[in-house]
């Protein structure tokens, strides 16, 4: 193998680790997440990560007892057949609002934000399908620095 090929291996390679490493992290910080619970008296999950919630006063009803963590969603939208999981979601009843949270663990929010976006339209559309007289709004939390991004 020429030192070239051996290069292109291992430049492969690192890549390969590197996003392997992402998923895993990005893994774990959505099963930490997914256990907070901060209602009334009742706070349960992650130290760090109820602190930084609780100074995001936003952020608290995503976080309560009733609000649904990892959401399966399928459907049909614009004629593909698509399945996601929903972080966290909320259904007002009585006001006919569906709130929807996805977290993000990228610190470099360009790389894949259109393909984010476009994920949060997927999830609107689905919700929809599901809730067609509900207004639905969509946030990404961007978990490097606790920001919340609102997507119309």
């Amino acid at each position: 193998m020429n030192n070239e090929n051996k290069t292109s291996l291992r430049s492969l390679l690192q890549s390969r680790e590197s996003r392997r490493h992402a998923t895993d992290e990005g893994t774990r910080v959505h099963d930490k997440m997914r256990r907070i619970v901060l209602d009334g008296d009742v706070r349960s999950g992650d130290a760090d990560i109820i602190s930084h919630i609780e100074n995001r006063p936003e952020l608290l009803a995503y976080f309560v007892k009733s609000a649904q963590t990892e959401v399966p969603i399928a459907g049909t939208v614009n004629g593909h057949f698509i399945s996601r999981r929903i972080d966290r979601m909320i259904v007002d009843n009585q006001n006919h609002i569906i709130k929807i949270m996805d977290y993000k663990t990228d610190i470099n929010r360009d790389m894949f934000h259109d393909k984010y976006i476009a994920q949060m339209h997927e999830y609107t559309a689905l919700v929809r399908q599901i809730y067609p007289h509900y207004d639905v709004h969509c946030v990404i939390l961007w978990l490097h620095d606790w920001s919340v991004e609102s997507v119309s």
